[in-house]
């Protein structure tokens, strides 16, 4: 059987509608794993310092089982391939083992950017640091998906990089 010539659907890029590749049920919402007390503002020399305050804030509100464990698996995922992913953005994430659910920190530079080797050069102003349980790939990739298509809004970036309160960068991912 030639599947070319027997299939009547039209094949088209997931760029063009990415909702529709989502199953009835498996939309995620950002908002779900956003906080106020997970938001972050800084005001950092580097990287290295950025993800130590994130990490802390995590470790702080209860989020992290092993506060070393995640901060070297964030550090063991920067080698790899640097997380600074261009427009101003980093999405640093680790998967870890002993998490029952997924959560997001903000951390936003609202001075001189931060560098991190970004795949288009930019200093970094904003940045989500995802962390969760590794045993589900799937709903990792949704949740990165969304925030992909949520940063990739040029006015919700820059107010976010302009927000000086948590209340008001959470409220910007409302709907995400």
């Amino acid at each position: 059987m030639d599947i070319q010539e027997n299939s009547t659907e039209e094949i088209t890029p997931i760029t063009s509608d990415p909702y529709k590749f989502f199953k009835k049920g498996d939309f995620v919402t950002i908002s779900k794993y956003l906080d106020e007390s997970l938001v972050v503002f800084l005001d950092v020399e580097n990287r290295n310092q950025a993800l130590e305050a994130l990490v802390e804030r995590l470790d702080s509100v209860g989020k992290l089982s092993d506060k070393q464990a995640f901060y070297q698996a964030i550090l063991e995922r920067e080698k790899i391939v640097s997380t600074g992913i261009g427009l101003g953005v980093a999405i640093p994430h680790a998967k870890l083992s002993g998490y029952s659910d997924f959560f997001i920190a903000i951390g936003i530079q609202n001075t001189k950017g931060i560098e991190w080797n970004a795949l288009d050069g930019s200093l970094v102003n904003l940045i989500l640091m995802i962390g969760g349980p590794e045993d589900r790939q799937t709903e990792y990739l949704k949740i990165l998906s969304r925030l992909t298509i949520a940063i990739k809004d040029e006015e919700r970036r820059k107010k976010l990089v302009k927000a000086t309160k948590p209340k008001q960068v959470i409220d910007l991912f409302e709907g995400c």
